[in-house]
C-alpha cells in the first residue's frame, strides 16, 4: 500500500504565504515525480507545479514567480511554497505522486487534498 498525505492548507489574506507538504510512504520502489494540483468549485483540476526527482520543475503560468516546488528525497516529501497569494488561488490542493509501487508498475497516487482559501 502507498499513502500520500498533504498538509499545510488554511486561510490566508491576499498577499500572504503558505507552505504545503506532501509525503509519500509505503510500498514504494521509486518515485518519478511529484505534482501539486488544485481544483476550485465548478472548475476542473489543474496542474499547478510539478517536480521530477532529479529536480526539473514546471509551473502553471499564473503562479510563476510566486510559487516554488521542492523535493526532499530523504523524506519522500514535496513542498509547495506559495507567496503573494491571490483570491484566485483558492481551491483544494491535491498532491499527485507518480511512482513505481510493489507491483513494479508506474502509477499515479493522489492525496486527500487540503483546502487553501485566500480571502480578506
Amino acid at each position: 500500500q502507498v499513502q500520500v498525505v498533504e498538509s499545510g492548507g488554511g486561510l490566508v489574506q491576499p498577499g500572504g504565504s503558505l507552505e504545503l507538504s506532501c509525503a509519500a510512504s509505503g510500498s514504494i520502489v521509486r518515485i518519478s515525480r511529484m505534482g501539486w494540483y488544485r481544483q476550485a468549485p465548478g472548475n476542473r483540476r489543474e496542474l499547478v507545479a510539478i517536480i521530477t526527482t532529479d529536480g526539473n520543475t514546471d509551473y502553471l503560468d499564473s503562479v510563476k514567480g510566486r510559487f516554488a516546488i521542492s523535493w526532499d528525497g530523504t523524506k519522500n516529501t514535496a513542498y509547495l511554497q506559495m507567496n503573494g497569494l491571490k483570491p484566485e488561488d483558492t481551491g483544494v490542493y491535491f498532491c499527485g505522486a507518480d511512482l513505481v509501487d510493489s507491483t513494479r508498475f508506474l502509477k499515479l497516487y493522489w492525496g486527500q487534498g487540503t483546502q487553501v482559501t485566500v480571502s480578506s
